[in-house]
């Protein structure tokens, strides 16, 4: 029973109300709902098949996020999709602040992100012909499982450096920075067998790495020599590293930021090309499926632009709900980019110094 609004292809962007309301249709009906939603609307003071109307009516939800850390993951796929559902895989969040989450992602989801790749690759001016180098979490997070499957569409074969982020978090927390350390530079010998060999035209890691490949000259000379560009995130960057790897260090490389969270699925926003500002500013890239909010961790309510705030993100698509969680990010809020934008751009992202009562450690990831 689902409506057509629900399964535009990317490229079609849906009436906002009118997608949310059928959304909202989808995973509170008990034929198409999941068993997680369907069981949780129970306890919920409205009825979100009449009451949500519009995306800002999204914030009525409770942030349910922590809940899903005891959710078997077949209770978040919606029955709509039938008895044999299309599973593309199952992506674990970090664990950060505590146990990780399992979430089912689903391929029609999965293709749209893979078009929404095509389309932000293009932008950026990576080259066909060359191979990509993702040194990024595999296993169960969804990071490299996303690369993949936009490198085959591309045409590009993708090389990969495992990451285990958890092990480095688990160091650090531990006070054994030096082990973490070690574990980091393991992380970049491996990529210099890459580097030598495979003709990498497309990087895609994390801060700390980059800052690590700065440190050896043999992997800057790689870089500059063949690397049109490097896209970052899953940690912060200040500033002024910002400036120096842009400037100074890969002055012919597009270094572009993204911001992604297993909680919407993978990456969904990312920096705004041809804007020359001191810190990147990220636009969503999959709205209305995935949008921001930067709101006051003290009060809820919305900061103005330009001021910090915590991260919320909203994620309603066919195949999974999210609306309303609370991201361990602080950010600044910025305007949109887009007159058709829902929710916030953002800028300055960088870890809360506690989330929940747990101290976050960013580690390599």
């Amino acid at each position: 029973m689902t409506t057509p609004i629900l399964d535009l292809p990317f490229g079609e962007r849906p009436d906002p109300d009118e997608f949310i309301r059928a959304a909202m249709a989808w995973h509170f009906h008990p034929d198409t709902g999941s068993e997680f939603w369907l069981q949780r609307a129970k306890t919920l003071d409205f009825d979100p098949r009449t009451d949500i109307r519009t995306w800002d009516d999204l914030g009525l939800f409770p942030n349910v996020t922590d809940e899903l850390r005891d959710v078997p993951a077949p209770q978040l796929i919606p029955r709509g999709y039938g008895t044999k559902p299309d599973v593309a895989g199952i992506i674990e969040s970090g664990g950060t602040t505590g146990a990780p989450k399992c979430l089912p992602l689903l391929y029609d989801y999965a293709n749209r992100m893979v078009q929404r790749d095509m389309y932000q690759f293009e932008q950026y001016g990576i080259q066909h012909g060359k191979n990509w180098l993702s040194i990024t979490p595999s296993g169960p997070h969804g990071a490299f499982e996303e690369v993949r499957r936009s490198a085959r569409e591309w045409g590009s074969l993708v090389f990969t450096v495992d990451m285990d982020p958890r092990w480095v978090k688990k160091q650090m927390s531990a006070g054994n920075a030096a082990e973490a350390g070690a574990y980091a530079e393991h992380i970049l010998d491996q990529a210099t067998y890459a580097f030598r060999l495979q003709n990498i035209g497309y990087l895609r890691l994390t801060p700390p790495v980059l800052a690590r490949i700065a440190g050896r000259e043999e992997l800057v000379d790689n870089v500059n020599q063949n690397v049109d560009v490097i896209t970052w995130g899953g940690a912060s960057m200040d500033a002024d590293s910002r400036d120096f790897y842009r400037r100074e260090l890969f002055p012919n490389v597009n270094i572009v930021a993204g911001f992604g969270t297993t909680m919407a699925l993978g990456s969904c926003a990312a920096e705004r090309l041809g804007v020359d500002s001191d810190d990147a500013i990220l636009d969503p890239t999959i709205d209305p499926y995935s949008t921001f909010q930067v709101r006051s961790p003290d009060t809820g309510e919305v900061v103005e632009y330009g001021e910090r705030g915590q991260l919320v993100v909203h994620h309603v698509s066919k195949s999974f709900l999210l609306p309303n969680n609370a991201e361990r990010d602080s950010v600044i809020r910025h305007a949109p980019s887009r007159l058709d934008q829902l929710g916030d751009s953002i800028g300055g992202i960088a870890p809360l110094d506690a989330f929940k009562g747990v101290e976050v450690i960013e580690g390599v990831y």
